[in-house]
């Protein structure tokens, strides 16, 4: 038995030394890879770090510089063991990698029982606790102070009627608009000067402070115009599922030589002559043919100043010209017995659209003359495609065939088949069943294409001397490399715009390729941050990489320490419509990763602030950037500790 004993103990104890050998070959194996780790990035850091920089931004500068070089390398297997030692797998390094690095190196050497030195000097290195905080001094240096309560900001695109209503505005700014937004693609200066005077007037009212952003617009390539359809309207009344009238619908009859806007909502307004509208009273019935020859009738119902109300219980369809007669009888129509003759004047004319479905041509034209939809012969064959204009016909120069065109942010897609000096030929192979409606002044964007167009167009440069005055920080739509950053940074010197924060627009694939050379770049600058543009995005890179983009974006800029504004649809459904999706609830609580979160404009912008606001309260305790926070879980209560 006793012999028995001592077997086993023999046994173990070369089991033992066995895995001890493991262990350490093991340890010896990772602080190799380890230390050629660290050479790369300082050999990355020695080749790219640029001196020039805002003094602000030299640490985080070599910073970011690590982590690229870090994350030129799969990690998922070094991960894996490191782990498996209860070590840091370097998975949260993004403000401090080179800190990081150093420490699990030491850790293993102490394992080694040896003394790690450092085999080459680096320069001045960012802690710990220092990558935080200096995220958060340049986040407070671009986007302003936190909020009570709330660390994330929110960022909100003023709409027109924000330069002349004041109330919106102190709205906004109550229910915690942190900064506002203007872009200048919209209105004019006069409407800016007017929007800023009310969000300054609502800063001393509400005692909030609030930054403006303004964008330059940029040069954003659209769809030109469609010819126009037909001058004619429709209305038709409310009806229950029965067919059964609820609600007739409301004519609004304004005369043709001094028209006056109807005070309520309308189903439609009608232009007629002012005499001939001067002699209508209530109970008056109105007749006429409409644009299918169908007999309608309308009742005259109140008078409002030189306007009338009237009711219609039919769906009609008006156009310009229609004869109208007036009768007190509601007996079927027959124009000799009637009087007092009128006539509706010219209405406008309907936006058209061209439909097209997948294998349609549609040619793109470099003039600007208005676009027509495609034409047929009697047999339904093809005479002529469908053929718009666009905005920025100097792109003809850059298109090559099969390259891809996403218009109207996604819905339409298609390839480039044939370049010609005067027009493009594209082969559409992406739309809705039945067809897509391509419409005036809708987005194209271009991902394969490599556009050569100044960043900065006419009117940015114009615009650039108000925004230096009056904002705090400028966003740069549709940069795209170093130099674009360079050339903005050029025009704020010379009409005295150095104190601008600058906000990188990222809403092309190739900005998004070009990240850190942009970041460096914008680095120049005391203060700067990302945009994370992600409609544009999306149609850039594919939507099924979106997922992916925003979140490199997010941890390149946290290498960096500059703030991330995430943007685009946040809430649209609520902002728009009054009622939010399940998804853009899930959407808006994992923005509460990025410093600050925009909201666009809507008709219930003031009710989707209130809930970006309380989600993003409710989020902080539970997340920071990539990080869990394990506050009190509410659930285990349920097997709480006696």
């Amino acid at each position: 038995m006793k012999r028995n004993n001592r077997d086993a103990q023999r046994n173990n104890n070369g089991k033992n030394g066995s895995a001890e050998s493991f262990r350490l070959s093991l340890v010896d194996e990772l602080i190799g890879e380890l230390a050629r780790l660290r050479t790369d990035m300082l050999k990355l850091e020695a080749d790219f770090f640029d001196g020039d920089l805002h003094g602000a931004h030299s640490r985080s500068a070599r910073n970011l510089l690590h982590y690229l070089a870090l994350r030129q390398h799969d990690l998922r297997a070094l991960q894996e063991r490191l782990s498996s030692l209860g070590l840091s797998s370097l998975g949260r390094a993004e403000s401090h990698v080179l800190a990081s690095l150093e420490a699990v190196l030491e850790m293993l050497t102490r394992i080694a029982g040896r003394v790690w030195e450092a085999t080459a000097t680096a320069g001045p290195q960012i802690g710990f606790d220092e990558g935080r905080v200096l995220l958060k001094k340049h986040t407070e240096s671009l986007l302003g102070a936190k909020p009570p309560s709330r660390d994330v900001r929110i960022m909100v695109t003023l709409p027109s009627e924000a330069a002349d209503n004041y109330d919106l505005v102190r709205d906004l700014l109550a229910n915690g608009m942190d900064l506002a937004r203007i872009n200048c693609a919209y209105d004019d200066a006069h409407a800016w000067t007017r929007m800023i005077r009310n969000l300054e007037k609502a800063r001393h009212e509400t005692n909030r402070e609030c930054r403006v952003i303004m964008d330059l617009a940029g040069p954003k390539l659209r769809t030109g115009p469609v010819e126009p359809g037909p001058q004619v309207i429709k209305w038709r009344p409310a009806r229950d599922c029965f067919g059964n009238v609820k609600a007739p619908a409301r004519i609004w009859l304004t005369s043709i030589e001094n028209p006056d806007s109807p005070p309520i909502s309308a189903t439609a307004c009608i232009p007629v002559s002012g005499d001939w509208l001067s002699r209508l009273e209530p109970g008056m019935q109105i007749k006429f043919f409409d644009a299918r020859g169908a007999s309608r009738t309308m009742r005259v119902t109140d008078i409002a100043g030189k306007c009338r109300w009237a009711e219609s219980t039919q769906t009609a369809y008006v156009h310009s010209g229609t004869p109208l007669y007036v009768s007190h009888s509601a007996m079927p129509m027959s124009v000799s017995r009637f009087s007092n003759k009128g006539k509706v004047g010219r209405l406008p004319a309907r936006a058209q659209f061209l439909t097209l479905r997948e294998g349609d041509d549609l040619i793109v034209s470099r003039e600007l003359a208005e676009g027509k939809p495609a034409s047929y012969d009697e047999q339904g064959r093809l005479i002529k495609p469908a053929v718009i204009p666009v905005t920025l016909p100097e792109i003809f120069s850059h298109l090559r065939p099969c390259e891809t065109v996403w218009f109207d942010d996604g819905k339409i897609g298609g390839v480039i088949r044939e370049v010609y000096d005067a027009e493009i030929r594209i082969e559409i192979t992406h739309t809705r069943a039945g067809g897509g409606k391509l419409r005036a002044d809708k987005g194209i964007n271009l991902p394969d294409s490599e556009l050569r167009l100044p960043s900065l167009t006419a009117k940015d440069l114009d615009d650039l001397p108000f925004i230096a005055k009056h904002a705090d920080l400028v966003g740069f739509s549709f940069v795209r490399n170093e130099g674009d950053v360079r050339d903005l940074q050029a025009h704020l010197s010379e009409c005295n715009g150095e104190h601008l924060g600058i906000v990188l627009k990222i809403e092309t694939r190739r900005a998004f390729e070009q990240l850190p050379s942009l970041l460096l770049a914008a680095m120049r600058s005391s203060s700067a941050g990302v945009m994370i543009a992600r409609g544009d995005l999306a149609v850039e890179c594919g939507y099924e990489r979106m997922a992916e983009i925003q979140e490199e974006i997010l941890w390149i800029a946290e290498a960096a320490h500059l703030p991330v504004i995430w943007a685009t649809q946040v809430l649209e459904k609520l902002a728009k419509e009054g009622m939010p999706s399940r998804a853009e609830i899930t959407d808006a609580a994992m923005a509460e990763r990025a410093e600050c979160v925009m909201l666009n404009k809507g008709p219930y912008i003031v009710d989707a602030l209130r809930a970006l606001d309380d989600i993003l309260r409710r989020m902080q305790s539970h997340q920071s950037k990539k990080s869990s926070m394990l506050r009190h879980l509410s659930l285990a209560d349920t097997f709480a500790l006696a």
